[in-house]
């Protein structure tokens, strides 16, 4: 049996979360309301997968 195309998204969204985080917890900067010249790429492929996630989610449930 092999993997679903959604599946390698979900593992890519978790990596994306839990660099986010990793990267949040350690920089000050990302704390507020502006993140760093670092973790603004980061946090942009962790929205960007999320929102992709996200948009597949009703039509998997179908």
């Amino acid at each position: 049996m092999s993997a679903r195309p959604t599946d390698d998204l979900f593992v890519r969204y978790m990596k994306a979360f839990a660099d986010s985080t990793e990267h949040t917890a350690d920089c000050p900067a990302c704390q507020g309301e502006t993140p760093c010249a670092e973790g603004q790429p980061i946090h942009e492929r962790f929205a960007r997968l999320q929102d992709t996630y996200r948009a597949r989610q009703p039509k998997q449930q179908r």
